[in-house]
């Protein structure tokens, strides 16, 4: 399994995820390092952990608008790939995220949230901007899918899995907002097998709740080929040889 750590961006500082409630958020204290800059966290990720990727929510883009493009460089910087969640909603903010990239020399690729996405239709244009390679994240809290596209308000996270994936999806993140940061495991380990069983392809991760070692091997095993974390590395509950044992190849 691969592990993927999470930077939740914000006012220029990295914040603790609080069950979705983005007014409680706060700048993180950690056990890694003494202050919530991005470049610090990027930076004891890679030496402690020896991370190439994390996942990039960048509030700021996908509350109002406003992208953190300084913070993104300097994550990059740190020597971290981006999975970019910046509130890509169509094709057309696609194009300009991709567009900020290349100028800012930034090795990253797109996430695209499902509280974002204005409609099915987008969400297939900027699957062929990308080349199949965005990474559609299944936002729900509670069970319940986070979309304003009113054909899928009625529908179950199932059934809008399969609809990403007939329109181009093939990288597919499972998000409960309301597990993150309340470290008490994830809920999403039946969502994780069905989708297994159903689409066997798929590159399927998992986030949201993940408390410890035991969490990452129920993902695992319920089918997730990577995992979200965040919290748990912050308070030393998931340690370097933890991440070792779970990045194994098996026997």
């Amino acid at each position: 399994m691969r592990i993927i750590p999470v930077i939740d961006l914000l006012h220029g500082q990295v914040v603790r995820g609080i069950g979705g409630r983005r007014n409680e958020y706060r700048p993180i204290h950690s056990q890694l390092v003494l202050d919530a800059r991005p470049e610090s966290v990027a930076a004891a990720f890679v030496k402690q952990f020896s991370f190439h990727t994390a996942y990039v929510a960048d509030l700021d883009a996908i509350i109002d608008g406003r992208c953190s493009t300084t913070e993104w460089k300097q994550i990059a910087a740190a020597g971290l790939k981006l999975w970019l969640d910046a509130g890509i909603n169509n094709s057309l903010a696609a194009r300009k995220i991709v567009a900020s990239g290349k100028e800012l020399n930034i090795d990253f690729e797109l996430v695209i949230g499902l509280e974002s996405l204005e409609s099915p239709e987008e969400l297939t244009a900027i699957q062929q901007l990308c080349d199949r390679r965005a990474i559609f994240s299944l936002d729900i809290r509670a069970g319940q899918p986070l979309t304003q596209i009113e054909k899928w308000k009625s529908l179950t996270p199932l059934e809008i899995a399969a609809q990403a994936i007939s329109r181009g999806t093939n990288r597919l993140i499972i998000l409960d907002l309301a597990d993150v940061g309340e470290s008490r495991g994830t809920r999403t380990l039946q969502l994780c097998r069905d989708l297994r069983n159903d689409h066997s392809h798929l590159e399927l991760i998992a986030g949201g709740g993940v408390r410890n070692l035991d969490d990452l091997k129920a993902l695992a095993n319920a089918g997730a080929s990577a995992a979200l974390v965040a919290s748990a590395l912050h308070d030393g509950r998931l340690a370097p040889k933890d991440i070792q044992t779970i990045s194994a190849p098996p026997p």
